[in-house]
């Protein structure tokens, strides 16, 4: 018994280090070196759940934190008064809130807070309060518009018209208590014809809801 312990003793370690020699010169091709590398992976695998429960005993998840102070606000970029000095619109139309980027001649995003007060609810729909579509591409242009507005691009207030549009969908309705999120970007400006062509979506928490191709009419003093 001893002799044959000894022998399978010898054979396991020749076994074992034998195709690690090889393996340094050959392709591993052998059987126990692909139990060497399944090995291998399970110590890799360990390790890694090892770390991640310590970054996880470490990390906070915020459960701690009170719901009303995990999401940070919207930036403000122009206020309510600010975007009443560049739109012409007035209540009940003007649908933009609050832009929260700005580049000059370029894009623009802002926000409009869907609220049950919105005069067009009791309306659309009486039991179920839905915003109307065609408001939702209302509300884009004026945000196209506060993009084209200004000194940088030459348009004018009294001179500015909504044109048409193309390739609109409608993903999602967006209901009384959502926030629109509105993001205009110019594709292309023909200032020779007072033509802008804007790339319109909105999203309501990170989903898309609309989007469509605007054309919009400018002009100067």
């Amino acid at each position: 018994m001893a002799v044959a312990s000894n022998s399978l003793a010898s054979f396991t370690h020749t076994s074992l280090i034998q195709p690690r020699r090889a393996s340094q010169s050959f392709p591993p091709i052998s059987l126990s070196l692909s139990r060497s590398r399944s090995l291998s992976l399970k110590l890799t695998h360990e390790s890694n759940s090892v770390t991640r429960c310590s970054a996880g005993g470490n990390t906070s998840t915020g459960e701690d934190t009170p719901i009303e102070l995990r999401y940070p606000a919207f930036p403000t970029v122009m206020d309510i008064n600010q975007i009443r000095e560049i739109l012409p619109h007035r209540f009940p139309f003007l649908l933009v809130d609050r832009v929260i980027e700005y580049n000059p001649g370029v894009s623009a995003v802002a926000i409009k807070n869907v609220t049950i007060n919105d005069n067009f609810f009791p309306g659309h729909f009486p039991e179920r309060p839905i915003m109307p579509g065609v408001l939702m591409i209302e509300a884009m242009a004026q945000v196209g518009g506060l993009v084209m507005l200004q000194p940088e691009v030459g348009g004018s207030r009294d001179n500015f018209f909504f044109a048409g549009i193309d390739k609109v969908r409608f993903r999602k309705p967006v209901i009384a208590g959502d926030t629109l999120v509105m993001r205009m970007t110019l594709t292309k400006l023909q200032k020779r014809f007072g033509i802008a062509k804007m790339e319109g979506k909105a999203y309501v928490g990170g989903d898309l809801v609309c989007e469509g191709e605007f054309l919009m009419a400018t002009g100067s003093d």
